[in-house]
């Protein structure tokens, strides 16, 4: 079988310089494009031991290194931490892709019966691979971008309604500005079954308006602080994993 060196390296440069300009995006680098040329230069450079005649640990231990150098050479040297970070994110976004197209190339190569796997001639071309591996980012970055929006506005929320005090998890939505009488209105989708006076509070939405069943009670919101606020109770809002939807003023509160 004809081995092309060149191509093999070009290969090994292309995966390696989108797994670094990932870890860019991701992690908000802003690494020079030549910085991230000449790691995935580096990295390429792994492809070359392959033909020394070395064990399989050996192997492992070289790419650990090169994937360190890597890293320095693209986003430099500026603590521990953050060159941790920057190699653990890599590694992450590595074994993404990998996987992915270990995925790939299992569906089209082999077929199977049962747990008994066979190759059925077919392999998926380099030209479709230079095609799916970006795409592959690309979502991986968006939904993380997503992802890690949602994450930074769901706190840890103490819910005290007179003597009882309830551990749950809240939403901040930006989009729920409601406040009456003063006090920021926040809504819940645990029943009501707290003998509390009724308050009635109007809103106006996009498709609706009306009335909202309110009671007073106090919160403390983990990263922000104390409110004392209107709680609303709403058979509407359903969000998994979320018992409140905080209000958007409440990061203007002190």
């Amino acid at each position: 079988m004809t081995v092309y060196i060149d191509v093999i390296l070009f290969l090994n440069f292309f995966f390696d310089f989108l797994l670094l300009l990932t870890t860019s995006i991701v992690l908000k680098r802003h690494a020079k494009i030549f910085n991230i040329c000449f790691g995935a230069f580096i990295g390429s450079l792994s492809t070359l031991v392959l033909f020394f005649d070395i064990n399989t640990i050996q192997l492992f231990l070289i790419k650990i290194y090169l994937s360190i150098l890597m890293i320095l050479f693209t986003f430099y040297y500026k603590d521990f931490k953050y060159t941790i970070t920057n190699l653990g994110i890599f590694y992450v976004i590595s074994i993404l892709l990998g996987g992915f197209l270990y995925l790939l190339n299992l569906e089209f190569s082999y077929k199977h019966h049962g747990l008994i796997f066979y190759n059925n001639g077919l392999s998926i071309n380099v030209i479709i691979l230079f095609i799916i591996s970006p795409l592959i980012l690309y979502i991986y970055v968006k939904q993380s971008k997503i992802f890690s929006k949602k994450i930074k506005n769901i706190h840890k929320v103490i819910l005290k309604i007179g003597k009882t005090e309830l551990n749950l998890i809240g939403y901040l939505d930006t989009g729920n500005t409601l406040t009456y009488q003063g006090k920021p209105v926040i809504i819940t989708n645990i029943p009501n079954n707290f003998h509390k006076k009724k308050i009635l509070v109007p809103y106006i939405t996009i498709k609706e308006t009306g009335t909202l069943e309110c009671i007073k009670a106090k919160i403390e919101v983990e990263e922000m602080g104390t409110y004392e606020i209107l709680l609303g109770f709403s058979d509407n809002f359903q969000m998994s994993g979320i018992d409140l939807l905080l209000n958007g003023n409440m990061e203007a509160i002190k």
